[in-house]
């Protein structure tokens, strides 16, 4: 390495200040051999010249783009190397990326619209899945209600990849379940009773749709169904008396599992 003084070159500093890299890394480049400076100082300073910070400059390109070091190498040192070629499969790959990003970007987007609203269907198709009855401010007063709970976060989340044909599918098994409450409490079926029983697990089920069911939520959630007007409303509109009759049965079969009605909590 011919000597020379300062102002025959840079020092790895100035490349590094004006090439935007690290010291660390110029002086990795060194050390393998991608990119040696070709002066040092009487001091024993390295040097780049205007030729190194050509092929310094190339090799900040193609690191941007995501060629690794190796291919690097063989790009600058093969004459015979098929750049174009090369780049141009860099660019199928980058274009693979985007196309892979661009997904993800959208995934997010109908994540955060779920968290923001819920549902992700227009007021037609909420209609349309669940009935006349249906009231498509429901889901943003639950948002005001329940938007800083663990709860909203996991039905907001299954909400953001269900597409309309699914959301029916679960309207289907909510009316359903429904139907087998009130044929439950025509026939006269017990709480605490193995038929009371099954149904109170088929609830769990239905419901996990919108998010895990606990036993001790569920004996909470069937207090909500008897007191709370809107629910009352849905199940004794089924069968007078459904709501307290599923509350019971509810109870009952919390009991079963040690759970104390009175006490239990949404947990």
């Amino acid at each position: 390495m011919p000597d020379a003084t300062d102002a025959d070159g840079l020092t790895v500093g100035q490349v590094s200040t004006h090439l935007g890299v690290t010291v660390r890394a110029l002086h990795h480049w060194d050390e393998i051999g991608l990119a040696r400076p070709s002066l040092r100082t009487a001091a024993g300073y390295r040097l780049y010249t205007a030729g190194d910070l050509e092929r310094l400059h190339r090799i900040v390109v193609y690191r941007e783009i995501g060629l690794g070091l190796d291919r690097i190498r063989a790009i600058l040192d093969d004459s015979t190397a098929d750049v174009p070629g090369a780049l141009r499969a860099q660019r199928a790959q980058i274009a693979e990326r985007i196309e892979r990003l661009q997904q993800l970007g959208a995934g997010l987007d109908r994540m955060i619209d779920a968290h923001e609203r819920g549902l992700l269907l227009t007021v037609e198709q909420q209609a349309a899945i669940f009935g006349p009855e249906w009231n498509p401010d429901w889901p943003a007063q639950a948002r005001q209600r329940y938007g800083d709970s663990t709860q909203w976060m996991q039905y907001a989340e299954r909400s953001a990849s269900r597409a309309p044909e699914e959301w029916q599918a679960i309207a289907d098994a909510v009316a359903g379940f429904d139907r087998a409450l009130g044929d439950a409490m025509d026939a006269g079926v017990a709480p605490g009773s193995p038929e009371a029983n099954r149904l109170v697990e088929r609830h769990r089920e239905v419901f996990a749709s919108y998010f895990p069911l606990t036993r001790q939520m569920q004996v909470c959630l069937g207090r909500t169904f008897e007191t709370d007007p809107g629910f009352a409303a849905h199940y004794d509109g089924i069968r007078a008396g459904l709501a307290t009759w599923f509350r019971r049965v509810i109870d009952a079969s919390a009991r079963a599992h040690s759970i104390d009605p009175d006490t239990a909590t949404w947990q």
